[in-house]
């Protein structure tokens, strides 16, 4: 999984320097575009899961060097799509790369979340949902901590950055030495995961203007996919 951290300026007028009404509103539809983002997510996950020559490639692809191609490809074509969004103000344009990051954020997933619902039985449906609410409470929490307490939490920047360059360092080392990382590893990552949602939501006034809600909404939505990730890895491991 891969997340940035970026700081898009320009000369237009930044949230943080918007009324509060106006910062309101902002947040209102940024974060609706998550919710949206989450279902349209679903939707993908689902018609993925249908076909057969999808799930039977992904799970082709997750061994060794192959998984590594995969995450590369996944990386390519995410980054690509943030990019997009940042560096445009055409509404249409920005949709067309939050739903090309949400297609390929779903693709990723299929491998695991056919093993959580195909292979595990009756059990993973409750390890699916479980692993569900855990993550719609803390990236909630966690959201709802920042606005309210409007703590700046930029500082965590150059923390987070290091972690994950580590992470995929150890993720790398992983798949050419044929090693489990762990369920520490997957604990690491949450917290890194949770790390990057306390920085970006507090980072939004600084980043974004009145309009950038979409671009906005990207970027919570690949770090609420990333705690999904390991959440969901934590769980399965129970079993």
């Amino acid at each position: 999984m891969d997340n940035q951290f970026t700081n898009h300026s320009s000369e237009k007028l930044l949230i943080g320097h918007m009324s509060e009404v106006e910062r309101t509103a902002f947040y209102k539809k940024t974060y609706s575009h998550v919710a949206g983002g989450v279902l349209v997510f679903i939707l993908f996950e689902y018609l993925l899961l249908q076909s057969e020559t999808v799930v039977n490639f992904m799970l082709s692809m997750t061994q060794g060097y192959k998984w590594l191609l995969l995450l590369g490809g996944f990386m390519l074509a995410t980054n690509y799509a943030e990019g997009m969004a940042l560096k445009t103000t055409d509404k249409n344009k920005q949709y067309l790369a939050y739903g090309i990051y949400i297609f390929f954020e779903a693709l990723i997933f299929v491998p695991m979340l056919y093993i959580v619902t195909e292979i595990m039985g009756p059990s993973g449906s409750e390890v699916l949902y479980q692993a569900s609410i855990v993550t719609l409470a803390l990236f909630t929490g966690l959201s709802a901590t920042v606005l309210m307490t409007k703590t700046d939490f930029s500082f965590l920047k150059t923390g987070l950055t290091i972690g994950f360059f580590i992470a995929i360092g150890l993720i790398i080392a992983g798949a050419i030495f044929g090693f489990n990382l762990g369920l520490w590893f997957s604990v690491g990552m949450c917290l890194l995961a949770g790390g990057a949602i306390l920085y970006q939501t507090s980072n939004l006034v600084k980043t974004y203007g009145v309009e950038d809600y979409i671009p906005a909404a990207l970027g919570l939505f690949a770090s609420l996919m990333l705690l999904f990730w390991y959440i969901l890895r934590i769980f399965m491991s129970r079993d």
